[in-house]
This record gives structure tokens, C-alpha cells and sequence, in this order.
């Protein structure tokens, strides 16, 4: 399978090499089926080893925190979840000249999510908002930061990819909109805990209804807005008012999440313009969805 490199410091990662890193930890998985999987995620490398098991390697440094992190908190959360989450199945240490952790995790049947293309959106947007208040009740008691900062840390950032990004797209108009949702009041109750990443290549379907959540490496306690930015990563416009009045989420939250979302995909965008055409074209489609929306 043709790889397109996504970062400048990214590893080559094939599926030689996983083998080698396969037998030298789990020599009893060593003759299993290995492949790589295609997939449009940025931080890891997937490949599918037998029929029940997926190995997922960091492609860059950056990455590289997450998998310790996920394997401390999966165990933690996974089961009080309404939906699936990765069962951990072994972690792998450097070797092979790979410099960096990875892990071997449990096969979760489903597909990904299309937007414009799902089967039962209002059904969809209320799993999904059961999933985020389900995450919410859990205990935060010394729970680790997570994705879920102040809008104003990521302001810098969203000027300068708002900046690259003149002529392509409608700047004005979107440097409105994250002006709105930096003036929306901060969260001001206590850290919550927040999946941090709900989008479409972290979710998995099966008829139409939720079925599982994967990648936890944004997982921690903070703003609780962040699990927001389904509601227009995916949803459609129908739905999203089922997906917030099942979440409760109040205006003030709501304009927060629309900025999460907003902000996530204006930086994305021009970074994976031409490296990877899903999560541009996902960036693309939230930014026409929030500027269709009354300001």
C-alpha cells in the first residue's frame, strides 16, 4: 500500500517492520495474518494482525505520550462507556531500530461514520450524546488534563492557519465566527472528563446506531465543550439539535464547542490540504456547516 508522508519527523512504518517488532515481543502472534490498514488518522500507524487484533504504532514523536496514556486510562473508563472502547492486549517496547512504544489492542467490528452519508442521524446524534454525558459523570478526582483548554490558548494557532489559508476559503467570515466563540464565557464549573477527539475516523457504526469509540489519547478532565464538535464534524444539521438538547449543553457551551470544532478544522486544514484528502475534506465540510449556521 502507497503511504503518503503527513509530517516532516514521520517514521517509515511497513509492514516488515511490524513483524519483526511482532516476533521479537509476542513471539505466539508471530505467524498471525499481518496488513496494514487504510486510514485517514495522523498520529498512528494501524495494521490488523490475525483476525481479532490491531497494532498501532506513533508515526511522530508528538504521538508518542499518547500510547502511555491510553493504556493508563482505557482500562479506567472503557468499561463504565456505553459504547465499545479498545481492550489493551500488550504494549511493545523499541526495538528493530522503531525508537518509539506501541501497542496491540482488541478488533473492533464497525465502519466509520460518512457525513452526508449516515443511515440514522437522529438515532446516531442521541447514542453520541449519551456517550458524552455517560463520559461526564465519570469521576474526574485526579484525572489528567485533557484536551478541553480555554478557546484563547488556541487563538494563535487558528490566526496563523486562518492566514495560510487566505484565498481558499472564506476568512472573514470565519474569523467572525471564532471571534463569537472566544467572547462566549469560559467554562467556570469544575474540570470534566472528555473523550476529546469525537470525530468520524475515531467512531464506529454498525446499523446506523454507535457502536464503538477508539482513540483515547486526548482523554482528560477540562472543558466539557470539547466533545461538542461532533455536532458538526458529523451530524448533520437536522440532528444537531437532537445531539444538543440530549447533551444539555447551554448557549454558552454550545458556542464553545462550535469554536472547538471550527478551530480544529482551520488548523487541520492547510496542514493536510495535500497529504491527506479525508481530513481535509472533513476540514472543508465543518467549516461549511458552522457558516451555515445564523451567526
Amino acid at each position: 500500500m502507497a503511504v503518503t508522508r503527513m509530517h516532516e519527523d514521520e517514521r517509515d512504518i511497513d509492514t516488515a517492520l511490524v513483524g519483526r517488532l511482532i516476533a521479537r515481543r509476542f513471539p505466539r502472534w508471530a505467524g498471525l495474518p499481518l496488513r496494514r490498514l487504510r486510514s485517514s488518522g495522523t498520529e498512528n500507524a494501524m495494521f490488523r494482525l490475525g483476525t481479532d487484533k490491531v497494532v498501532r504504532l506513533p508515526r511522530h514523536p508528538r504521538a508518542v505520550d499518547a500510547i502511555a496514556h491510553e493504556l493508563c486510562w482505557l482500562p479506567r473508563l472503557g468499561p463504565g462507556l456505553p459504547a465499545a472502547s479498545p481492550e489493551p492486549l500488550g504494549e511493545g517496547a523499541p526495538d528493530e531500530g522503531f525508537p518509539w512504544p506501541w501497542s496491540v489492542y482488541g478488533w473492533l467490528e464497525g465502519r466509520n461514520p460518512v457525513p452526508g452519508r449516515l443511515e440514522e442521524p437522529e438515532l446516531l446524534a442521541g447514542d453520541l450524546a449519551a456517550y458524552v454525558r455517560a463520559m461526564r459523570r465519570v469521576d474526574a478526582s485526579g484525572a489528567p488534563p485533557g484536551r478541553g483548554v480555554p478557546l484563547a490558548a488556541r487563538d494563535a494557532a487558528v490566526r496563523e492557519a486562518l492566514a495560510r489559508l487566505g484565498g481558499r476559503v472564506e476568512t472573514g467570515a470565519l474569523t467572525a465566527r471564532w471571534e463569537e466563540a472566544l467572547a462566549a464565557p469560559v467554562h467556570s464549573g469544575p474540570p470534566v472528563w472528555a473523550h476529546g477527539d469525537l470525530m468520524a475516523g475515531n467512531l464506529l457504526v454498525r446499523g446506523g446506531r454507535l457502536s464503538a469509540v477508539i482513540d483515547f489519547g486526548t482523554v482528560g478532565a477540562g472543558d466539557p465543550a470539547v466533545d461538542l464538535i461532533a455536532a458538526w464534524c458529523l451530524l448533520p444539521a437536522g440532528a444537531r439539535g437532537v445531539f444538543r438538547e440530549a447533551v444539555g449543553a447551554g448557549a454558552a457551551e454550545w458556542a464553545r464547542g462550535r469554536g472547538w470544532a471550527l478551530s480544529i478544522a482551520v488548523i487541520a486544514l492547510p496542514y493536510y490540504w495535500d497529504t491527506n484528502p479525508p481530513v481535509a475534506e472533513n476540514s472543508r465540510h465543518v467549516i461549511r456547516e458552522i457558516l451555515a449556521e445564523p451567526a
